[in-house]
């Protein structure tokens, strides 16, 4: 009895031991694009061993703010180091539905300035002492995501692609046949009236005509921004967390990432 209650003990202290090691560290970065000054926050499990796959994360509409963050952490739980990048500049959050639109109708007025800072923040990553530069994951939300899959028709060098609730809109340019370079999950949801069926549909339809190797899937009565449980704050019918729809499409990503970068 004495010796199971020993074991039972050491087993305990074993596991406490562990947890405190495997604690998310983060780090804020501030880094630039041209002259603008932009902020970044790096999160990663410094019980990890070596060298890693890092994965950037790109923001809603609101801009850098503590959902960008969450997904960072959430990442480094998950065994990447998760970089929030900042498409706005440094301090540039909106709360408000028309400041979040005028902020996007701002930047994605020139796409040369949408890429250099998404290609900003990957150098930033890539630097990182804890990532190999040469497995790089993106996770994308709402105009973040569509900015992803705008980045992976430029044939921005990645491999792998996860967007939630993210933009379909048809581009100016469709992909050019070969052009896509990662593999791409789009989580989108069946009741998101900024992304309807038509949308959906021309997506899949382009990907198949780039060769992309792209899957869709779509989350019964989800609604645009399901993955942020602030969602519903903003006063706009349109938007609702959905914490199913959330579990499931983090899981599928977190597979898809799995499989594209093994071990």
């Amino acid at each position: 009895m004495h010796t199971s209650i020993a074991r039972a003990l050491i087993a305990a202290s074993a596991l406490a031991a562990w947890s405190a090691a495997a604690e998310v560290k983060t780090r804020e970065v501030t880094y630039t694009q041209d002259k603008t000054q932009l902020q970044g926050f790096i999160a990663w499990d410094d019980a990890v061993k070596g060298k890693r796959p890092g994965v950037l994360v790109i923001h809603e509409w609101w801009g850098h703010n503590q959902h960008a963050r969450n997904q960072a952490i959430r990442l480094a739980k998950a065994g990447y180091v998760g970089f929030a990048l900042d498409l706005y500049g440094k301090g540039k959050v909106a709360n408000h539905p028309e400041d979040a639109k005028a902020m996007s109708s701002a930047l994605q007025k020139d796409p040369a300035v949408v890429k250099a800072r998404f290609d900003a923040a990957l150098a930033e990553l890539k630097k990182d002492p804890n990532v190999d530069p040469k497995k790089i994951g993106v996770v994308g939300y709402c105009m973040g995501g569509s900015v992803a899959l705008q980045m992976a028709r430029e044939g921005e060098d990645v491999q792998a692609i996860a967007t939630f609730h993210a933009g379909l809109s048809a581009p100016e340019k469709p992909a050019a046949k070969g052009a896509i370079k990662p593999r791409i999950l789009v989580n989108t949801g069946a009741a998101d009236s900024f992304v309807p069926a038509a949308a959906v549909d021309a997506f899949k339809k382009e990907m198949e005509a780039a060769g992309a190797r792209a899957e869709v899937i779509t989350y019964p009565n989800a609604k645009h921004g399901f993955t942020n449980p602030d969602a519903g704050k903003h006063g706009m019918d349109a938007l609702a967390y959905d914490a199913a729809a959330d579990k499931a499409s983090w899981e599928a990503s977190m597979k898809m990432f799995k499989e594209v970068f093994p071990g």
